[in-house]
């Protein structure tokens, strides 16, 4: 078997017009990275084999499902942990802001690199890969942001903020009223806070505690709403998901299955059948 020598890159941007926000997957079987030093948060979790990394006057290994937060300025390596296995990882670089957001006192501060949280990493993986495959920026803005600040909130050794959040039904009834209004092109999350005098994690929290999902899945089954209409007229998939916000008919089919268990081409075949 050849060596497997894989990494992509991917730019995801937080909302419209935000922030970049990078993510790396990477399969090496033998590549060992010099010591340097990023001047965001690595994130990183294990999918397969092991990798031992010099961090902190220390050696840390990690292993499937392990989560690795190295801090901003800190010097690090990577390498296989062994001749055979390789190892394979999903990495996120965010900013510090985008882990203080929810906490007081600025960014936090993780004493241990290496983290227990299965139900972290499920999140972390899924999102990792979704984003990967589709960046979209209302997307990459509702679920990034949220899981680094629960990864500082469980984690490092700085305190929540308060999860009250004052008429919480009216900030995400405004929020939906906006998406709506501007499904084509939706407005970043961190304007729609400013525009409300609050956070972005405030914003979140009280959209998710009102309707029970983050601003992008309300805005993809609003959308799936729209393309419904709009295919019982005889419009093709193909054509439906520009008109609907969607980036292409993958993204329309991806969400149409999710939301109502079919294709939107097998909808659009059966309600033109009965007609």
């Amino acid at each position: 078997m050849g060596v497997r020598e894989q990494a992509t890159w991917t730019r995801a941007r937080l909302g419209a017009g935000g922030p970049p926000l990078d993510l790396l997957t990477a399969r090496f079987d033998r590549h060992r990275y010099a010591p340097h030093a990023h001047a965001e948060f690595t994130i990183g979790v294990c999918v397969g084999g092991s990798e031992v990394i010099d961090y902190r006057g220390g050696h840390i290994s990690t292993g499937p499902g392990t989560i690795v937060v190295l801090d901003p300025g800190e010097t690090h390596t990577g390498a296989p942990a062994t001749t055979t296995d390789g190892y394979a990882y999903r990495a996120l670089y965010a900013d510090p802001a985008l882990l203080s957001d929810g906490i007081l006192g600025g960014p936090p501060h993780f004493r241990e690199p290496l983290l227990d949280d299965p139900e972290l990493v499920t999140a972390l993986r899924a999102t990792h890969t979704e984003l990967s495959a589709c960046p979209d920026p209302l997307e990459a803005e509702s679920r990034l942001p949220w899981l680094l600040t629960a990864l500082a909130r469980r984690h490092s050794t700085a305190r929540p903020v308060p999860d009250t959040i004052p008429g919480a039904s009216s900030v995400a009834r405004a929020v939906r009223d906006r998406l709506a209004d501007e499904l084509l092109a939706p407005p970043s999350l961190a304007g729609l806070a400013a525009d409300l005098g609050m956070s972005r994690y405030q914003l979140l929290r009280a959209f998710r505690t009102t309707t029970g999902m983050p601003p992008y899945a309300w805005l993809a089954q609003y959308r799936v709403t729209r393309a419904r209409g709009l295919l019982e007229t005889g419009l093709r998939p193909a054509e439906v998901a520009p008109l609907v916000g969607f980036a292409d008919q993958a993204h329309l089919t991806r969400w149409f299955r999710r939301v109502l268990g079919v294709t939107p081409a097998a909808y659009r075949n059966s309600v033109q059948d009965a007609a």
